[in-house]
């Protein structure tokens, strides 16, 4: 019976966060190649793009606070994290990079540090949300692997 409460609670989840578009269809290809044979194969990439995305902001941040930026290496960091975030299906960081992108164009220190911030934000709070799914999964399997 809690399996069945979970699995209500994640679908409801999922649904929420297709709603508010943190994720797009590409999301949904990544979930169908999950299956008996490789049951993580979700978390696995969910999980490097998170460590990924924290080790491009934190290249951003070190490069956003020098007295001279190279706007050049902000958009190729910037392009990386659009180019990640559009194979997992993070709709709006995806889209948050393609504004950022925009701020570069005119070499706008204050632009690309709102720029910035907006992907971070958009980030952080996808990154919650994919925590609480990847727990719930993780809670599921257990679950799964009882019953057998």
């Amino acid at each position: 019976m809690a399996a069945v409460a979970l699995k209500e609670q994640l679908a409801s989840l999922m649904d929420s966060m297709y709603q508010e578009g943190l994720l797009d269809e590409q999301f949904q290809q990544l979930q169908s190649l999950q299956d008996e044979t490789n049951p993580c194969f979700v978390m696995e990439v969910v999980t490097l793009f998170c460590d990924d995305a924290e080790r491009i902001f934190g290249e951003l941040d070190k490069i956003m606070n020098q007295p001279v930026i190279e706007f050049q290496q902000v958009d190729a960091y910037i392009h990386q994290l659009k180019g990640s975030s559009s194979s997992v299906g993070a709709q709006n960081v995806k889209l948050a990079c393609i504004q950022f992108r925009h701020s570069l164009e005119d070499n706008d220190r204050e632009g690309c540090l709102r720029a910035l911030n907006v992907v971070k934000r958009e980030y952080l709070h996808l990154r919650s949300k994919l925590e609480t799914m990847l727990q719930l999964e993780q809670r599921i399997q257990a679950y799964d692997k009882q019953k057998n």
